[in-house]
């Protein structure tokens, strides 16, 4: 008889988590004007709204907390940090800072200047958030298989050729600093690239002398993704896989909350010692002296630990399962859902979910709100809201799928919470008819309105 598949880990420690009443659950959204990010956690009975430092850490993350040297210049932990992220991905310039965004801040305000343009595969909110503030333009070159959630492809996260060489023709050199690759493709479902893809994508930048530059928060799934779907890669490590994938570019931003396996931090790492020279004195600026930026000398040796643990198959293959058991229950309870499934979250389609609710009307968030009222699971909208306005014309931007995302955190649920949402998920489709009406905003800010937006019934 075949063993079935068991976890490759046992746990330590539980934190308890209380069910709420349908009743407070509906008063409590009230009260945060219907925006899931005003909810406390004490409200929440299992929370998918990110999987960003919402995840446990192992043992030797624990016991590297214990170790970590504070110290404010040259601390041994920076250089552990350091030596982890030149072994996995070749970059030998590290700039730690407090987590991604701050990472695309510091080195976006080396590179992005007003009128650039910034091509790749559907920036996620606080990339394209950057390049916007700078008064810059981020394309989205996305493969169109990324947009139709029942095509196969096993790479949707991949970039268009013919689209991006489109914006080399048609854009002076000079104001495009950078092509960058999105590893995996939050925006389009958790979706991977493929090495192939990234080659090409290198080999063509390289032909325009445009530098490539990774968003790879998600790097390590990605790999895993190479090594299930990718011809030839079947029998490489991980390490292996990651290694090959950053010698496509010139350097990386981190948001260390997710394939690192901590709860706080993120790094920018290079290989262009006059680009990190520029960029060291915004670390200074922004985020403390280029031996910590933000970090706590403990948080940098638990992220050196966690960034070796991330990128080992065993460990990959519990939590991409996990993700694959959620997504294929919702499949079989006929749920709308982006496919293949993605590495960190499973992707529901709001507007096949939801026909009757008009785009004016915000779909992807009323079934999130949905979603919360019947169970106590908060989600979060990847749609219009945080699609955002245009920046010039100030109109909603519409993308071509409104989605509502269930992001898993790593080593923290069972899958008896799985079976418990996707239940939940079921019994909202059954009563989908019913629900007509969405929401409109009451008051937003001037950038990343998702964060902070205000709603009532419409």
């Amino acid at each position: 008889m075949n063993l079935p598949y068991a976890e490759p880990f046992r746990i330590k420690m539980v934190e308890e988590i209380r069910q709420s009443t349908r009743a407070e659950r509906e008063e409590w959204l009230k009260e945060a004007n219907y925006n899931l990010f005003n909810l406390k956690s004490s409200q929440v009975f299992i929370d998918l709204l990110t999987d960003s430092g919402t995840g446990a850490m192992s043992d030797r993350q624990w016991g590297a907390l214990m170790t970590g040297d504070e110290s404010y210049a040259g601390s041994r932990s920076f250089e552990e940090l350091q030596n982890s992220v030149e072994r996995i991905t070749g970059f030998k310039y590290l700039l730690p800072t407090h987590q991604g965004r701050a990472a695309e801040n510091v080195l976006f305000s080396v590179l992005v200047k007003e009128g650039d343009i910034v091509p790749g595969n559907s920036h996620f909110d606080t990339t394209k958030g950057h390049i916007e503030f700078r008064k810059a333009h981020a394309v989205d070159c996305t493969i169109d298989e990324a947009f139709d959630i029942n095509n196969p492809h096993p790479f949707k996260g991949n970039i268009n050729l013919e689209k991006l060489e489109a914006i080399y023709k048609s854009h002076p050199k000079e104001n495009i600093p950078f092509c960058l690759i999105t590893i995996t493709c939050n925006s389009s479902g958790g979706q991977p690239v493929s090495l192939e893809n990234m080659k090409a994508v290198k080999a063509l930048s390289d032909q325009y002398g445009i530098p490539v530059f990774f968003d790879s928060a998600r790097f390590a799934e990605n790999a895993y993704f190479i090594k299930k779907r990718e011809q030839g890669q079947e029998n490489r490590t991980i390490k292996e896989i990651c290694k090959e994938i950053f010698s496509y570019g010139e350097g990386m931003t981190m948001s260390s909350k997710k394939d690192g396996l901590v709860n706080i931090g993120g790094f920018i790492a290079l290989n262009n010692e006059e680009v990190f020279r520029k960029a060291s004195n915004f670390t200074i600026i922004y985020e403390g002296f280029i031996t910590y930026g933000g970090m706590a000398g403990r948080d940098m040796a638990a992220l050196a630990v966690g960034l070796d643990e991330a990128t080992e198959f065993a460990y990959l293959e519990s939590r991409i399962s996990q993700v694959e058991y959620l997504g294929n229950k919702l499949i079989e309870y006929g749920i709308p859902v982006q496919k293949p499934i993605g590495g960190h979250a499973v992707f529901i389609d709001s507007l096949s979910f939801l026909p009757n609710v008009s785009r004016e009307e915000y779909p992807a968030q009323t079934l999130g709100l949905e979603i919360y009222k019947e169970a106590g699971i908060r989600t979060v909208e990847i749609g219009t809201l945080l699609a955002d306005r245009d920046p010039e014309t100030r109109q909603n931007r519409y993308p071509k799928l409104e989605l509502v995302r269930l992001a898993i955190p790593r080593r923290t649920y069972t899958n008896n919470h799985m079976d418990y949402i996707a239940a939940a998920i079921k019994n909202v489709y059954e009563r989908r008819e019913e629900i007509a009406k969405g929401y409109k905003i009451t008051w937003e800010p001037e950038i990343l309105r998702h964060f902070t937006v205000q709603l009532e019934k419409a």
